[in-house]
Parts: C-alpha cells; sequence; structure tokens
C-alpha cells in the first residue's frame, strides 16, 4: 500500500519541486500580465506589445458612457461584454492580443504606413465593432471611441505611448470625433497651466485678452458681411496663450461664464467701432454649451444686447443642447425671440443629430472644415457639401463654409448655392484695427471678384 505521505514526498523531491515551481512561476506571470475579469491582456501586457522590436501604433478604444451602461446591466454582464468585444476587436485587426487597460478601455497595436492609415484604420475597426453585443438573450448597444498613439514618439509630459493613446481618446470625445491621433500640442504642459487657472481672471482685469476677428465673406451681397470674435490671451511672460488651452480650462474650471461675457462685451464694443468706420458687419461670438442652461447667463446676454442695440449672432455647436436638451432650447428660443441669430458651429464633424437639428431655433449652419479643405480633389465631400447645403435652406437656415482655402473651393461653394465662406482665403483673424484697414483695401476686392 502506498504511504498517504507518499504525494506529499513526491512534492518535496528536487525534481518535482522544479515542477511546481515553475507552475508557480506560470500561474503568476499569467496573472500579472491579464485582467482577471475578461481573462484579456492588461496594461502591462500592451505596453510590453508596444515596446516590442517593430514600431507600432497603440490604439485604445473606449466604451463611451462606461459608467451609466455598466450601472444599467451590472458588473458581471460588463465583464462578458467586455471580453465579447475584446473577441470582436482581435477578429477585426486580426491582431490576437487585446488589452483591458482601464475600466472601460480595450487596446491593442496596430502596424500601418502613416497616420492617416492608422487613423483610418482605428475609425473603420470603431465602427464595425460598434454592432450591438447579445448579453442573456437580449442585444446591448455600445458606442466607442478610439484614441491613438504614434510609434516611437517622445513626449516629455507623457512618456507612455498607453497614456498618449489614452489622453486621445479624451481629445476625440471632446472634438465630437470617431477616433483621433495623440495631440501633444493641444494636450500642452498640463502643470504649467495650473499656474494658469489662478492666472486666468486677472488677465481679464489686466487687459492681457483682446479679441481678433476674422472675416466672413457674403457669395450674393459680394462683400464681407460678418466676423467672428475669437478670444487672445497675450500673457506677459508666455506670450500668446492657445486658445486650446485656455477656453478647455475656462470650462473645466467654472471661469467660461465671466470669459465669455468679457467677449460679449468687447465685441458689443468692437461693433460699435466698425460702425463708426462705416462697416455695419453682424458680429459671431462663441458660446460654450456649459452656458446653455445657465438662465442668468441668457439674462445678461440679452440684457446687453438690448441696452447696446448691437447685432450679434452666437455660435453654438450641436451637442451643446445634449447635456440639458429642455434648458438649452429654452434658452435658444429667447435669444431667438430678441433677435440674437443663432448658427450651429462645425456642423458634421462629430455625431450630427437630425432630431436636435429639427428642434434647434437656428438662422445658419457652418460646415467644418474637414469637408471643406477637401473639396478640390474630392468627390464625396462634394457631395456632403451639397446635400448638407440643400437640408439647411430646406430648414430655412443660411450655410456657412468654414476652412475655404483655395479659389476652386470657394468657386465650388459658389456654384452649390452657399451663402457664406468663412476661411484663409477670406482673410485669417486679425485685430480690430487690421480689419479696418483690410475692409477698404485691395484685399477685399480681390475676393470680392474670386
Amino acid at each position: 500500500m502506498r504511504s498517504p505521505f507518499a504525494f506529499l514526498s513526491a512534492l518535496l523531491s528536487p525534481a518535482s519541486g522544479r515542477t511546481v515551481s515553475h507552475d508557480h512561476d506560470a500561474r503568476l506571470t499569467h496573472m500579472a500580465l491579464h485582467d482577471q475579469e475578461t481573462g484579456l491582456g492588461n496594461r502591462l501586457a500592451l505596453e510590453r506589445l508596444a515596446a516590442g522590436g517593430e514600431p507600432v501604433y497603440v490604439v485604445l478604444f473606449g466604451v463611451d458612457r462606461f459608467e451609466v451602461l455598466r450601472n444599467a446591466i451590472g458588473y458581471d454582464s460588463m465583464a462578458r461584454l467586455l471580453t465579447t468585444l475584446g473577441q470582436r476587436l482581435s477578429s477585426l485587426t486580426g491582431r490576437g492580443a487585446v488589452a483591458r487597460v482601464g475600466a472601460g478601455v480595450l487596446g491593442l497595436v496596430l502596424q500601418a504606413e502613416d497616420d492617416d492609415e492608422a487613423l483610418q484604420l482605428a475609425t473603420r475597426v470603431c465602427e464595425a465593432a460598434q454592432a450591438p453585443v447579445i448579453l442573456n438573450g437580449a442585444p446591448v448597444d455600445i458606442a466607442l471611441t478610439a484614441g491613438i498613439a504614434r510609434p516611437r514618439v517622445s513626449n516629455r509630459n507623457v512618456s507612455s505611448p498607453v497614456d498618449r493613446a489614452s489622453i486621445a481618446v479624451d481629445q476625440a470625445r471632446a472634438a465630437h470625433r470617431r477616433a483621433a491621433l495623440f495631440d501633444a500640442a493641444r494636450y500642452g504642459d498640463p502643470a504649467g497651466n495650473l499656474s494658469l487657472i489662478s492666472e486666468l481672471m486677472a488677465a481679464l482685469d489686466n487687459g492681457e485678452f483682446s479679441l481678433n476677428y476674422q472675416p466672413k465673406y457674403d457669395f450674393r451681397a459680394e462683400r464681407v458681411t460678418a466676423v467672428e470674435a475669437l478670444a487672445r490671451w497675450t500673457h506677459p511672460r508666455r506670450g500668446c496663450v492657445s486658445p486650446d488651452v485656455f477656453v478647455v480650462m475656462a470650462e473645466e474650471t467654472g471661469h467660461i461664464r465671466p470669459l465669455t461675457e468679457w467677449v460679449i462685451h468687447q465685441a458689443i464694443h468692437d461693433q460699435a467701432e466698425l460702425r463708426r468706420a462705416g462697416h455695419d458687419l453682424t458680429v459671431s461670438v462663441n458660446v460654450s454649451g456649459r452656458l446653455l442652461s445657465d438662465e442668468s447667463f441668457a439674462d445678461f446676454a440679452l440684457a446687453a444686447v438690448k441696452a447696446s442695440g448691437a447685432r450679434l449672432c452666437f455660435e453654438i455647436t450641436e451637442t451643446a443642447v445634449v447635456g440639458n436638451p429642455e434648458a438649452a432650447l429654452r434658452i435658444l428660443d429667447r435669444f431667438a425671440e430678441a433677435g440674437i441669430s443663432v448658427s450651429l458651429d462645425d456642423y458634421g464633424s462629430g455625431l450630427s443629430s437630425l432630431t436636435y437639428l429639427k428642434q434647434i431655433r437656428a438662422d445658419e449652419l457652418k460646415i467644418d472644415k474637414s469637408f471643406v479643405l477637401g473639396l478640390d480633389d474630392s468627390a464625396r465631400d462634394a457631395l456632403l457639401v451639397k446635400s448638407t447645403i440643400d437640408l439647411a435652406h430646406g430648414l430655412g437656415m443660411k450655410v456657412t463654409a468654414e476652412g475655404v482655402e483655395t479659389p476652386t473651393a470657394l468657386a465650388l461653394l459658389r456654384g452649390m448655392g452657399c451663402d457664406m465662406a468663412q476661411g484663409y482665403l477670406i482673410g485669417r483673424p486679425v485685430s480690430l484695427t487690421a480689419l479696418v484697414e483690410r475692409l477698404g483695401g485691395p484685399a477685399h476686392k480681390a475676393v470680392s471678384a474670386a
């Protein structure tokens, strides 16, 4: 009879000790490189793939509204959804290794010839992977946003390609795009920006802010009939601070209201100066979506316009009404009734909704420059632009095309029935003084003849 201690003796023998140790090490290695909930690889596994011999793009896919979805279906079901999604991404890309790098974020590496190909691949995978996932016999809809980090591109503020791809997911969402490459300039220097937060309000009082104006050319009037006001911050030590930095900062810190109020006051003052110089132009002001549920801001804006008799247009993004549609639409109705024009900015750049387009009382629709820039050589972009112009006209809106940089694009837009053009061909943003000089100069006449 075999001793009851024979098994224990075998475990303690030298040869068996090596086997047990090897299995133990293998289990530890597996645990170190895999997510315990889904069985997918983890962040460390993805970082090892990214640091391999061949240059690869790191792509992260973030599940939109992750917490809302997880609360609706539960933690166990969410783990199964992510496992299924990981398998789907692996199948779509032909890459076996998909990692879970965050609560609602999966990642992988892709090979591509250049940034354009990487962006196209990520966008296609993102869209294909969004098919509903069947859980417990019921379909669960998902939406994804992709962020991409370039291969072997160092950044002093963000050294990890996984971190850069994660930031790119946030940048894509902020721009209402399906996918985006990490934009180092847009990300800036977060540590250095901390001090700017406390300086922003003082900068308004110290005269560090100013407005530049970009002209809008009217095809029918054959002249510039409107301008867009763009805030500029000239810091005493840092020089020009990018609007991409200070506008986002103002929104996140709650300073966007005083900044916008300053812009409105200055735009009203500058419009009066333009009139005295013989130029009666509509002035457009960008209004953050964060202000469209603020009734007291609406009271301020309406009072300022009424007291001055200014002719302003408030530019908003279509998605600005998503957060609180009832309040936003009510405020937009108040603006319309007071004679303040409303313009839908960057139309087509994100998840455009015909539902909101139907509900918003807008006077103007601005086609995003990403479509206009391709007019010279893309029949597809031309078709989309023409269709958008016809749609807007059918809803009673005028259309402004942004990003007009070539005479060919200008001519095509004129033939399509577009109402207004804005872009570097028409004029770059300039100071009020430079604008007055330009409006009376040969550059204005040259555009009119184009």
